[in-house]
């Protein structure tokens, strides 16, 4: 009779544990193929679990997308908090909003949640998906306008300059800046320092 060994059992994840691993999963699913064209099977198959478990989980596409947008708005709102409870504030300085801008810029590591915000405003359609996606807006200027004390106007201007980072990740410029002198130089002015990451993160979706 063979000895009991002390080998550990596999620890069972929790429930948020196995919440928390499908909406990574869809983050990177919604990422790649947006809202319209991600199925929920798609989802299940990144996650490695089962259709039904994913429909069970979250009930509906829409609910399952909106979870993952309000991820990344969580994700998006406590990097500008940290960043403004570290920094001095004023509102009149370049160099301020240069290194707020640096936190946001930050973000690239993870383009799927910065890409993931472009594909809920360009599903404004959908009732549900704009709603939110109109709310994600507001939530991030407000956050702006009253932490900083910034005028309507700068804030507009430090929001427009996230936004065209995200188109240039959404339209995969750092993969291809190579190929258009014009796009190499927009490219430079846009990602600044963090093109160097934002290259190594394009090689990396092209590689998977």
């Amino acid at each position: 009779m063979s000895a009991p060994t002390n080998s550990p059992r596999p620890t069972r994840m929790s429930a948020p544990e196995r919440r928390e691993l499908v909406l990574a999963a869809a983050s990177r699913a919604f990422a790649r193929g947006g809202y319209a064209g991600t199925s929920t099977d798609a989802v299940a198959k990144e996650a490695g679990v089962s259709q039904p478990y994913v429909v069970r989980m979250f009930g509906t596409k829409a609910e399952l997308f909106r979870e993952v947008l309000a991820r990344a708005l969580t994700r998006i709102v406590e990097t500008f908090d940290a960043e403004l409870d570290r920094l001095t504030i004023d509102p009149d300085s370049e160099e301020f909003w240069a290194q707020l801008g640096a936190a946001y810029a930050g973000l690239i590591a993870d383009q799927d949640l910065l890409l993931v915000m472009m594909h809920g405003f360009s599903a404004g359609g959908t009732p549900e998906i704009g709603a939110q996606a109109r709310s994600t807006m507001s939530a991030i200027y407000t956050q702006i306008r009253t932490r900083t004390g910034c005028t309507p106007e700068k804030a507009r201007e430090f929001i427009a300059q996230g936004m065209l980072i995200n188109t240039m990740l959404a339209m995969r410029a750092p993969e291809h800046f190579d190929e258009d002198p014009a796009l190499a130089e927009l490219s430079a002015c846009v990602f600044g320092g963090t093109l160097d990451a934002a290259l190594a993160d394009g090689i990396h979706l092209q590689d998977t």
